[in-house]
């Protein structure tokens, strides 16, 4: 099955047939192709309709990276792995990560605006098409990535005397002025020479029909209204590459048409690397001419004059655009005091995120956060600069939600910069210390996990953070328990929870809860199993109570555990499959890997080897983006192996092997939509 992760389309789509027949074309030939052509020509909606209207190759998946919200490079590779849905909890750099995972696998990736990171597009590039033999990519770029293996397709503007004014008339019938007389098709047509066919020019122009007619939007056009040569401080301003006079015409002539307080939130808005929801455009761009009131009546204004884009709640702004805004908001001297307040607006979130992990709003902050991951990151990076402390409880208060995202990379690399910046003893120092050494367990490293527990113990102890002393007892146990020192992980556990027991506070803080989990982890793997149910019931059930799904997840996984070793298959697919639907809502494909993987054990020892073989393989698949080819605790894997061999000797090898690989590549999501249906059919 076809994995794609595209956008869809949200327009029509004019002309471009001998466009489209050559990229086909170029695809088929060059494993590197890269569309290249001027601001707002139409490169990345060129390429999301050939993808969208192309048919299905089974054999070949599809991902899109989008590289404009990012400032540098330093996270390039990242970002690409983030587009592959790769969780990697690998102590790999992303590029080993990214090439590891694509391998001999058939990819299709796209990588959208690259013109800003040339240089570094052209190195990771050329890294994966040496290591993944099957992979063909196809970029997006102002210039050619200036590669030997590559095909460049110029994009041209659309012809102007006739796809151009066709997407010019739907546009135009779109905001209520149809073309119908002969004499609008003729001045129309004008208009569209005058813009030279240039997609993004004839939207802005299109849009303004909403509030002009169309005889005074062709005499502002004709006007020769234009952008300024550049920002009253080139040095201030990143290198601007040549651009079509005729967008420079539209976005400065849309500017001009603009009140001043859509000016203003023009300007403003560019802090914004990435969408952003009006909520938070207002915590950041409001003050002065911009009540409240007034900001969201300019943000509609900006929608309205097609300047902003408004897909399902979001908002987001063209990098051309934002360019355009970015040169006014120096001018008006704003620059650093809306970085500020973005920063601030950011950390303020991540508290109240933080605050309220333990509780109902928990799912909706994951969610939340994975929104905000483009602002998180610009954030840091400011306050890194001007505010490491700042900077250290921003990296701290968001690494848990990271980390279980599979952010693990991100969350070492800023957790590293934050706390060699900022210095002295604090909570936040304590939080950061505990966060790198969970980032750094997870991802294989036991020795450094329980050096950065006794860290953040020391450091937990100097703040005078007593829940810290108990997140630093959870790492510390953790590490034991991954290398199968159960024993060890319950005695450090047991202690730490005979210390919060004297203190007698309600409700249940962060670290106690996460002693709690890993005293019922060590207890199973101490085959303590009575006492282990018992434990992880009775947490289950304040979990429950709490509306709380990280630890409930964890709690049934145990639960599963538990139940397959008492050899009660039937409630441990049942708790397998809460698991699964609970991490599912919070995107955490390691905990999705182990819970499959329990699934398939349970369906093996009740009879049911067609949903194991599937189960086994999609487990494999979700062990494959996050780095590993099998985790867990070590009592697991005696139970996994037990499992496969009883439903193999059922079906017989082919058939097993038929319905594994059917899974392994699988559409991701679906697969687990499927195994958590009560009563999922034997085939995908």
């Amino acid at each position: 099955m076809q994995q794609q992760n595209i956008l869809e389309e949200t327009s029509s789509f004019v002309g471009r047939a001998a466009e489209l027949a050559r990229l086909t074309g170029a695809l088929r030939e060059h494993r590197l192709v890269t569309l290249v052509g001027g601001a707002g020509v139409g490169k990345s909606r060129l390429a999301l309709h050939a993808l969208s209207a192309a048919p299905p190759e089974e054999s070949r998946s599809i991902y899109w990276a989008d590289l404009w919200p990012l400032r540098s490079d330093e996270l390039l590779a990242a970002t690409v792995a983030d587009a592959l849905g790769l969780s990697d909890h690998t102590p790999r750099i992303p590029l080993d990560a990214l090439c590891g995972w694509v391998a001999d696998r058939a990819v299709l990736l796209v990588l959208d605006s690259c013109e800003h990171l040339v240089p570094h597009c052209r190195h990771l590039v050329g890294e994966l098409l040496t290591a993944c033999p099957n992979l063909t990519v196809l970029a997006t770029s102002r210039e050619p990535l200036d590669m030997p293996c590559e095909g460049v397709l110029p994009v041209p503007p659309l012809a102007p005397a006739t796809e151009a004014v066709t997407l010019f008339g739907q546009r135009a019938e779109a905001a209520g002025r149809p073309l119908r007389e002969v004499c609008d098709q003729r001045l129309a047509a004008r208009l569209c020479a005058r813009l030279e066919g240039v997609p993004l020019a004839l939207e802005l122009a299109a849009a303004q029909l909403r509030h002009r007619t169309l005889a005074e939007t062709a005499g502002r056009v004709r006007s020769g209204l234009d952008l300024p040569d550049g920002p009253a401080h080139p040095a201030e301003s990143p290198r601007r590459p040549a651009r079509h006079s005729a967008v420079r015409t539209a976005v400065g002539w849309s500017h001009e048409l603009c009140r001043p307080t859509e000016r203003l939130l023009w300007a403003r808005l560019t802090v914004f690397p990435g969408s952003f929801d009006a909520d938070l455009a207002e915590r950041v761009c409001s003050g002065g001419p911009l009540t409240p009131e007034e900001l969201r009546a300019s943000l509609a204004g900006l929608v309205h004059k097609s300047v902003v884009m408004a897909e399902a709640g979001r908002y987001r702004m063209l990098e051309t655009i934002r360019e355009y805004g970015r040169m006014w908001l120096r001018e008006l001297g704003e620059t650093e005091h809306v970085a500020a307040r973005h920063a601030t607006a950011v950390v303020e979130l991540s508290r109240q995120a933080r605050a309220e992990w333990l509780g109902a709003c928990q799912q909706a902050w994951y969610e939340r956060l994975e929104e905000l991951y483009h602002d998180v990151r610009e954030a840091l990076r400011f306050l890194l600069g001007v505010h490491p402390a700042a900077a250290l409880e921003l990296a701290g208060n968001v690494a848990f939600f990271w980390v279980c995202c599979g952010h693990l990379y991100e969350t070492h690399h800023y957790l590293e910069l934050a706390l060699a910046c900022a210095q002295g003893p604090s909570a936040a120092r304590a939080r950061g210390l505990w966060s790198l050494g969970l980032a750094r367990l997870l991802q294989g490293d036991h020795e450094a996990g329980r050096t950065f527990a006794e860290l953040s113990r020391q450091a937990a102890t100097d703040s005078g953070d007593e829940d810290g002393l108990r997140q630093a007892a959870y790492l510390e146990a953790l590490a034991a328990l991954l290398t199968g020192r159960p024993l060890a992980a319950l005695a450090t556990a047991e202690a730490a929870l005979r210390d919060a027991d004297a203190e007698d506070r309600r409700p249940p803080a962060f670290g106690d809860v996460l002693c709690r989990l890993v005293r019922a982890f060590a207890l199973t793997g101490a085959r303590r199993l009575k006492e282990a149910r018992r434990e992880a019931e009775a947490l289950r059930q304040e979990c429950v109570r709490l509306g709380e799904h990280w630890t409930r997840s964890y709690t049934d996984y145990q639960l599963a555990l538990i139940a397959l070793f008492e050899s009660r298959a039937g409630a441990a697919g049942a708790h397998a499959r809460d698991m699964l639907d609970a991490k599912r809502r919070i995107g955490d494909r390691f905990g999705i890997a182990l819970g499959l993987e329990l699934l398939a054990t349970a369906w093996a020892q009740q009879g049911e080897p067609e949903r194991a073989a599937l189960a086994y393989g999609a487990a494999v698949q979700h062990w494959g983006m996050v780095g590993y080819p099998q985790r867990g605790t070590p009592e697991v894997a005696p139970l996994r192996d037990e499992g496969q061999a009883t439903a193999r000797a059922q079906l017989g090898d082919a058939a097993y092997e038929a319905l594994f690989r059917s899974a392994l590549h699988a559409d991701r999501d679906h697969v687990v939509t499927w195994a958590t249906r009560p009563d999922p059919e034997p085939h995908l």
